[in-house]
């Protein structure tokens, strides 16, 4: 039994990599600035040990990770890149200092590449520093979120009746749930010896926005026209943003979807219909309702929801 530190606990991805390791019957310490918050109690009723972490508190993490496994690791771009960059180095070094066995690093697919997007190269910038840290280390690149598209400009859109997003319509993206991100993490961490050293795209379905507007309508169960949203009109909001969905529309996230299903299938992958069929669209679109994923959940358009 392993005892795993899950940064973000209270967020997507490390929510989903907390309740995957839970299920699989190891010790999960839930590292949060929010202890009392809703997320934090609900990981507290499934048995995780929630502790408080700062990442610009380097006491609170050397405490938080005393006398753990293992580390997955999570940053956010939303103060900036300076702040991940500065922030992700922290826990990287706090790791080190603990001589965990293992840090599996979520990153974001392709920051190995040089792409341009600023949260992808602060992202380069963090798996940098892990690899020369001396602490045995996996990055997983996640592709675009599917949970995105239930928050958000979309929603907003879907209430319309309409599926906005800045991309041609037949242009395909790589996309995956936050669910599988932490069935992924969780594999890598149970598996060291097979994932230590290796970084790795993730995706589980690929679908171009025209194929995506049939999937939301058929789960909600009416008419969804596209709309491509300008690049003009996200550089307004946010040229990280703006970056990113050019680069998804010139190069494109290519990730071996295929290939990752065939290697891992424990990870029950879930296409993007499996996963629009287990929203509640009903309460996400409805008028009172706060949408958005919180953050780090990937693309979009909403500066706070968009970068991982």
């Amino acid at each position: 039994m392993l005892t795993v530190a899950v940064t973000g606990a209270t967020g997507a991805q490390g929510g989903a990599t907390a309740r995957s390791l839970l299920a699989a019957g190891h010790r999960v310490r839930a590292l949060t600035r929010r202890t009392d918050s809703p997320a934090a109690d609900t990981l507290r009723a499934l048995g995780a040990d929630v502790r408080y972490a700062d990442f610009d508190d380097r006491p609170s993490l050397d405490a938080a990770l005393a006398g753990a496994d293992s580390l997955f690791a999570v940053t956010t771009f939303e103060a900036g890149a300076a702040t991940e960059v500065r922030q992700g180095t922290a826990l990287v070094d706090a790791a080190a200092a603990a001589r965990l066995g293992h840090v599996v690093l979520t990153s974001v697919a392709h920051a190995d590449r040089d792409t341009g997007v600023p949260h992808y190269e602060s992202k380069r910038t963090i798996e940098h520093h892990l690899r020369a840290s001396g602490t045995p280390w996996t990055v997983i690149g996640p592709a675009a979120f599917m949970d995105n598209y239930a928050g958000g400009w979309t929603a907003d859109g879907l209430r319309e009746g309409t599926f906005a997003w800045p991309m041609p319509a037949d242009r395909p993206l790589a996309l995956i749930s936050s669910r599988d991100i932490g069935a992924f993490a969780a594999l890598a961490l149970r598996r060291r010896e097979d994932f230590t050293g290796r970084r790795i795209d993730i995706a589980s379905d690929e679908r171009t926005p025209g194929e995506m507007t049939g999937v939301l309508a058929a789960a909600l169960g009416r008419p969804v026209a596209y709309q491509e949203v300008p690049l003009a009109y996200v550089r307004t909001r946010s040229t990280d943003l703006a970056a990113m969905f050019s680069y998804f529309t010139t190069s494109g996230l290519d990730v071996d979807v295929t290939g990752l299903r065939r290697a891992f299938p424990e990870v029950g992958w879930q296409g993007f219909d499996d996963w629009a069929r287990t929203q509640d669209w009903t309460a996400i679109l409805a008028p009172e309702t706060e949408t958005g994923t919180g953050t780090g959940t990937g693309t979009e358009p909403e500066p706070a929801a968009a970068r991982r």
